[in-house]
């Protein structure tokens, strides 16, 4: 089915920086410090992911740059607009799409939609056209004058995130958007954010327990744990900073070859078990060519090899101590509801 390109107004004060939190804090009543002088910047166009253990600051965080809850210190600016002195304009620019599900079980898909565009109050005529075109868009066109309590879990989340563009946001924030799905339906999410993405320049803050779905995703991410960024960049520059890939050959020969694998450029460890070696190598892509070349050349051959890449799970363990697979999902969602 084809699906008609939505516009949306991507006109941004400033210098293309969609998002800009410096030394921003949070301090709840009872003394706890949720946010401790966190600072990164999200740019147009970007699909930006913040991962984190449960409690690490993630809602908190998004709940100031979403107006819904105070900053205690530093700055934080969305769309161009101070988020403390233009908390309205903000608003305006951005759309919610919560870990929670808002829409009106009673009332169906379309009429979901409509009363969404009311309070950001879009005009009537233009809302109808949009609801169409984003129920299009997240294959719910059949389904928009059925009662939303007929949906199930994926198509839910679906008319979620409809709700959240209806009013054309410079910016989507999304909390764990594909919680719970199969894995059937979260690829189909995932197809959703990168069209919206790619043909609509559309800037993505998301937050998310699946970090095969970051790395897919995101074009970079940042690991917040006990309230402070630990590390951020592009998911494949953190990967490489763990040291690259794992090569693991065996081969039918005697002789004590770490000398010769140590010698392979970009090489950096090589440790051996009777005749199989395990190899740390940035790439082995570019490294396997002369491997498998020199040992030709010393007529020794290769019994078994296989390699695999570092995860961005394996660099969520090093930095929190803990996978994000053993995190449990809060009992019950963060407090935080989509703001007209």
């Amino acid at each position: 089915m084809q699906t008609k390109q939505i516009a949306f107004d991507m006109t941004v004060n400033g210098n293309g920086i969609m998002i800009s939190a410096q030394d921003l804090v949070k301090i709840y009543s009872n003394k706890v410090k949720a946010v401790d002088k966190i600072s990164f910047e999200v740019r147009e166009g970007e699909v930006f992911g913040f991962l984190g253990p449960n409690g690490a600051g993630k809602t908190t965080t998004i709940k100031m740059l979403t107006t819904l809850a105070s900053i205690t210190e530093g700055r934080a600016s969305v769309a161009g607009y101070d988020v403390r002195s233009h908390p309205s304009s903000v608003r305006q620019s951005i759309g919610v799409v919560p870990q929670e599900l808002t829409a009106d079980e009673e009332l169906k898909g379309i009429e979901n939609l409509i009363l969404s565009a009311r309070l950001h109050h879009v005009p009537s005529d233009v809302a109808r056209n949009r609801a169409g075109d984003l129920l299009r868009l997240v294959d719910l066109e059949g389904a928009a004058d059925r009662r939303v309590k007929t949906y199930s879990g994926g198509m839910r989340r679906r008319l979620q995130m409809a709700m959240g563009l209806l009013h054309t946001p410079k910016i989507l924030f999304m909390d764990e958007p594909t919680l719970g799905l199969d894995i059937q339906t979260r690829s189909k999410m995932w197809e959703y954010i990168r069209k919206l993405n790619r043909e609509n320049d559309l800037t993505v803050f998301m937050t998310t327990h699946y970090l095969e779905e970051a790395d897919s995703l995101c074009d970079r991410v940042a690991i917040i744990d006990e309230g402070t960024i630990k590390v951020s960049g592009h998911p494949g520059e953190l990967k490489e900073k763990l040291g690259g890939d794992i090569l693991t050959i065996e081969v039918s020969s005697g002789l004590d070859l770490t000398s010769f694998f140590q010698g392979i450029q970009d090489v950096s460890d090589v440790s051996k078990k009777d005749s199989t070696y395990r190899i740390t190598l940035p790439r082995t892509e570019k490294a396997l060519p002369a491997i498998v070349q020199g040992l030709s050349q010393k007529g020794i051959q290769i019994s078994n090899i296989s390699f695999t890449k570092p995860t961005l799970d394996q660099v969520f363990l090093k930095i929190t101590g803990r996978s994000m697979r053993d995190e449990e999902s809060p009992a019950a969602p963060p407090a935080w509801i989509q703001s007209a």
